[in-house]
C-alpha cells in the first residue's frame, strides 16, 4: 500500500549529469500542487484514502453535481480527480496542499498512465510473434497461425492474442528513481520512462516493492 501520492503532467523527456557525471535519461513530471478533496475512512467507505484534485478550472465548465463536489470540500474546483490508498494514520486533511516536496531525490516511486494509442496493429508487433517461413514462394509470413482446432472445441478460446486495437490502456512503470525536485517550478525528474504522451496527467505514488536501485 502507498502511503502517500500526487497527480502529475507529463512535461517530457531530457537528460541530466548526475553528482557522478553520469548521463542520466529522466522525465519530467510537473508534480502538483495538489489538493486534498475528500478523506475517505474504514468506518463510512470501507477503506482508507485520500482523493487529490489537480488542475484549477473554472466552476462554470463543470457539471453541477461535480461542482457541488469541491463546494462541499470547501476547496476551489480541479479539472482532475484521482485517489491513492493510504495508511489510516496518514496526515493528510481535506484543504491540504501537496506540492512536489513531498518526495525526495533517490526515492523509488510508481508512476501509473494510460499508455500512447498506437491504432489496430497486428499480431508481430501487438504480441511480438514470429513471422513465418519466406522461402519456396511462401505467403504466410505475416500471417497468423491456428487459432483452435476443428471439432473440440469447435471455438475459439477468449483471449486468444489476435490483431486488434494497441495501446490507451492503463500502465503503471515501477520503481522509479527520483533524480531530482524543483520545488519552485513543482517538478519532479525521474530516471527513465513514465506512461503516456507529453501533457497527459499520471499518478505518482512510493513504490510498493521498495527495490533498491543498482
Amino acid at each position: 500500500m502507498a502511503t502517500k501520492g500526487l497527480i502529475a503532467r507529463k512535461v517530457g523527456m531530457t537528460q541530466v549529469f548526475s553528482e557522478k557525471g553520469e548521463l542520466v535519461p529522466v522525465t519530467v513530471l510537473e508534480a502538483g500542487p495538489c489538493v486534498v478533496v475528500q478523506r475517505r475512512s474504514t468506518q463510512r467507505e470501507g477503506y482508507e484514502a485520500v482523493q487529490l484534485g489537480f488542475s484549477p478550472l473554472e466552476e462554470k465548465r463543470l457539471s453541477r453535481p461535480r461542482a457541488g463536489h469541491f463546494k462541499k470540500a470547501g476547496v476551489a474546483v480541479h479539472r482532475y480527480l484521482r485517489e491513492v490508498r493510504i495508511p489510516a494514520d496518514a496526515p493528510f486533511e481535506v484543504g491540504q496542499a501537496l506540492k512536489a516536496d513531498l518526495f525526495k531525490a533517490g526515492e523509488l516511486i510508481d508512476v501509473t498512465g494510460i499508455a500512447k494509442g498506437k491504432g489496430f496493429a497486428g499480431q508481430h508487433k501487438r504480441h511480438h510473434f514470429g513471422r513465418g517461413p519466406v522461402t519456396h514462394g511462401s505467403h504466410n509470413i505475416k500471417q497468423p497461425g491456428s487459432i483452435g482446432s476443428s471439432s473440440t472445441p469447435s471455438r475459439v478460446y477468449k483471449g486468444m492474442r489476435m490483431a486488434g486495437h494497441l495501446g490507451s490502456s492503463q500502465r503503471t512503470t515501477r520503481n522509479l528513481q527520483v533524480v531530482r525536485v524543483d520545488l519552485e517550478r513543482n517538478l519532479l525528474l525521474v530516471n527513465g520512462d513514465v506512461p503516456g504522451h507529453p501533457d497527459s496527467v499520471v499518478l505518482i505514488r512510493d513504490a510498493r516493492t521498495r527495490r533498491s536501485k543498482a
